[in-house]
């Protein structure tokens, strides 16, 4: 982020949160602990998973987070209702010298999670947890999100390379670079975006549109041209005019570029039917000598697009991937909220928290929230959203928070891992970030642990995932109590 924008990015934050945040301050309760959860209600585009991402982006944030002076002259020119100044100028003053000294645990990039386990959890001071709300909401919503439905995209490819081409079509600047990136965490092989390729180590490819074969009179001239020019690059776009007749052409000039002694990597495919013209290319192709060429495929491709090619028996071998991955296309939002589990003044004991709701759905859930993952040397078993304040029994039990009558127990020694990792104590980071390079290993390695059934398309199977016993009969009781 830094590079693109500048140092500070303090007011990467909506009104309310200074606004409490003065309210904190000037009653005095800034001075209590609390704890909070990031979490998510759904798995995104009614699958069954979502591949966590974004917190290299937060860690980037929270290194440099800091109300600069312009900043701070900026929120003195706010106004409240009668005219006078939003915030007083003493106020101002203490957020120049605010310093995030938080303790943030987080869910590593490339994990497969789940709804309601924490992705993130902040404990410290509350106006500096409060303060982290919207911009960790920002960064892990969207990233999560993207990373989730390149995976689907992968998936649907059966581990065929998948190239990122959204660039033209993602949300600004910071939208495609941070698309580009979860995209490339998801499982995507390349991006075409230049300027992510720079800043996050990924590989990047691209060869040319239409409009170069467009500009030459005649579209055989239009490939010899280009292999003249970029001979270690060419993949030719064949379906300027007609496309079996743009392959053939594409044949002779592969020819006259191998006889140079470089090869033609292969075609692209950008309209028209996928499934027939990718076969009906791939015998040209063959027939002239050019088993090993690829046949790339673009065209608005989604998962559910790229499946039915693969029942079909398309000879597609590399699948460019752009508006419906790099927008999140059928699903703008992954909904993740940020909610108060726990409080305390100083040298008291921690009082749980919890939201209530008339949809059962939106209870959140108090504590100082952990998950633990259960698994064996084939695949993982289940997930437990645990308090870290009350440890769980030794048996593990789980409930389903959103349906009661829905429980598990595992019998016998089960391998299990937690899955928050410390990133800041104090406020100092104490995590070293993975690339993105090991991210995306760390998401291909984890969902090919899961089962077939949680990564289907179509009506998903449901991963067990819930709270532990005494936890859900500790929010039980809290909800009773609040009700009556």
């Amino acid at each position: 982020m830094n590079p693109l924008y500048r140092a500070s990015l303090a007011l990467r934050t909506d009104l309310y949160q200074l606004t409490m945040a003065c309210a904190y301050w000037k009653t005095g309760t800034h001075v209590k602990e609390a704890v909070f959860h990031m979490t998510f209600r759904h798995n995104p585009f009614k699958g069954g998973y979502a591949i966590a991402c974004g917190l290299s982006s937060l860690i980037e944030f929270l290194k440099d987070f800091r109300f600069g002076e312009d900043d701070l002259h900026y929120l003195a020119t706010l106004s409240g209702n009668d005219g006078r100044p939003l915030l007083e100028p003493r106020f101002l003053e203490y957020l120049a010298t605010l310093r995030l000294e938080c303790d943030i645990d987080a869910i590593p990039e490339g994990t497969v999670v789940f709804p309601h386990e924490p992705l993130v959890r902040v404990r410290g001071p509350i106006i500096a947890c409060q303060l982290l709300e919207t911009p960790l909401l920002n960064m892990i919503n969207f990233q999560t999100l993207i990373a989730t439905k390149a995976a689907r995209i992968f998936g649907a490819a059966r581990d065929e390379p998948v190239l990122e081409f959204g660039l033209r079509r993602a949300h600004g600047i910071d939208g495609a670079v941070t698309a580009s990136r979860a995209a490339y965490v998801g499982g995507c092989a390349a991006t075409s975006n230049v300027l992510a390729g720079k800043l996050h180590g990924i590989p990047v490819r691209g060869t040319h549109a239409h409009s170069w074969v467009m500009s030459f009179e005649d579209e055989l001239e239009s490939f010899e041209k280009y292999a003249e020019a970029m001979p270690n690059n060419c993949v030719f776009l064949v379906d300027t005019y007609d496309t079996l007749e743009g392959v053939r052409k594409a044949v002779i000039a592969g020819k006259k570029l191998r006889d140079r002694g470089f090869r033609m990597a292969g075609i692209r495919l950008d309209s028209g039917d996928l499934a027939y013209l990718s076969i009906e290319a791939r015998k040209i192709l063959d027939e002239g000598g050019f088993e090993d060429a690829v046949i790339v495929a673009t065209n608005d491709l989604s998962e559910e697009i790229i499946a039915t090619l693969k029942e079909q028996g398309a000879k597609i071998a590399v699948w460019g991937v752009g508006t419906r991955l790099a927008t999140a296309y059928d699903q703008p939002a992954l909904g993740g909220v940020y909610k108060l589990g726990a409080i305390r003044a100083p040298g008291e004991p921690w009082r749980y928290t919890l939201k209530l709701s008339e949809q059962n759905e939106k209870i959140s859930n108090p504590g100082m929230l952990q998950v633990r993952r259960f698994e064996n040397d084939k695949e993982v078993l289940m997930d437990m959203i645990y308090d870290e304040i009350q440890p769980p029994d030794e048996k593990p039990a789980i409930v389903d928070p959103a349906d009661a009558s829905r429980t598990k127990q595992l019998s016998g020694a089960t391998r299990h891992r937690d899955l928050l990792r410390p990133i800041f104590r104090a406020g100092e980071c104490v995590y070293e970030t993975p690339s993105a390079t090991e991210a995306r290993a760390c998401a291909i390695a984890e969902l090919a642990r899961f089962h077939g059934g949680v990564k289907r398309f179509l009506n998903p199977h449901q991963y067990p995932v819930g709270l532990e016993k005494s936890l859900h009969e500790m929010r039980t009781r809290l909800i009773r109590a609040a009700r009556k």
